[in-house]
């Protein structure tokens, strides 16, 4: 696949950006550049290939999922203005 002059003008335009002539000639270039790797990527076969979350085959670090902070819930409700069975009340801003 590839795109015409034309067709990047309008993708620019539906996309609210003016493109001089060059600029037009340019990114139907790299656009066209973009396509054809495209395309090359899906002539692979690729049956059989498990699909991965990462490029790489590693680890993820993580950290215990531990509290790491005293529970001050209630002194923080004590000082909020308006609080009810414990949640905090706001006004109201959307009717």
């Amino acid at each position: 696949m590839s795109l015409s002059l034309e067709e990047v003008r309008h993708v620019a335009r539906l996309a609210r950006i003016e493109l001089t002539d060059a600029d037009a000639a340019a990114t139907q270039a790299k656009l066209n550049g973009i396509f054809a790797l495209i395309e090359e990527m899906q002539a692979v076969d690729t049956t059989g290939v498990e699909p991965m979350s990462h490029p790489q085959d590693l680890a993820t670090r993580l950290r215990a999922d531990a509290a790491t902070e005293a529970d001050r819930r209630d002194a923080f409700q004590r000082v909020a203005p308006q609080t009810e069975n414990g949640l905090y009340l706001v006004p109201k801003v959307i009717e």
